[in-house]
Order: C-alpha cells, then sequence, then structure tokens
C-alpha cells in the first residue's frame, strides 16, 4: 500500500471531503504548499485559492476554499474553511455572472472570490 495521509476538509457550515490522499496542495499566507505522508507537522492561515487533493485510489478532488487554516500531524491533514465547496458543486455560468457583477461594482473581495470558484470549476 502507498504512504497515505488522511484528510479532512471542512467548512464552517459543514464536511466537505474526508478522505485517504497521497498529496494536498493548498494556498497560505506563506505561499502554496503540498503535504504529502511524512511532512513535519505545521499550522498554518490559508489564503483563497483552490485545494488540490490527490486521493489514494489516483482521483483528483479539487476544492475552492476561501480563508481558514490548515494543521497536519501524525499523518492527518485538517483544512479548516470559512468557505468551502467542491469544484463539482460550482455552477459556472452563474460564477461568471458573479464575476462580472463584481467587477462592474468594483468589490475586490467578491471578484477575488467568483475568480477562485471559478478556477476551481475548471481545474482539470
Amino acid at each position: 500500500m502507498a504512504a497515505e495521509l488522511h484528510v479532512e476538509l471542512v467548512a464552517a457550515d459543514r464536511q466537505v471531503w474526508s478522505g485517504e490522499a497521497t498529496l494536498v496542495v493548498a494556498r497560505t499566507t506563506s505561499g502554496d504548499i503540498g503535504v504529502m505522508p511524512g511532512h513535519q507537522p505545521l499550522l498554518g492561515v490559508l489564503e483563497s485559492g483552490p485545494v488540490t487533493i490527490r486521493t489514494s485510489e489516483g482521483g483528483t478532488v479539487i476544492a475552492a476554499v476561501h480563508g481558514g487554516f490548515i494543521s497536519f500531524a501524525d499523518n492527518k491533514l485538517s483544512l479548516l474553511a470559512e468557505i468551502a465547496e467542491l469544484s463539482e458543486e460550482i455552477d459556472v455560468q452563474h460564477v461568471q455572472r458573479e464575476l462580472e457583477r463584481a467587477k462592474a461594482e468594483g468589490d475586490a473581495h467578491a471578484e477575488r472570490r467568483a475568480e477562485v470558484r471559478l478556477r476551481a470549476a475548471t481545474a482539470s
């Protein structure tokens, strides 16, 4: 069996994803970080951005994450997000309209959130 770590992606209102993975890539205030089994313990602040999870079965899970914390110890990774949604849950057309509206209104925060959601939804 390949080395794996247990991952919990939790938003403020629900558990978004849980399972075994071989690699997780997330954006922190210190930059992008990749966590694999056996990584040094860490605690960090998540920035808005896509999180990529390479599952033990060889699949990929992508989520749009907006703020929160990342913690890793004893091959257990916790991503505690303010807001998180899986890429397949994102309605691309709706988010494109949100992005256009945010740009028209000059709302940089809403624009950033829409851009992250679009990147997650269209990542392969």
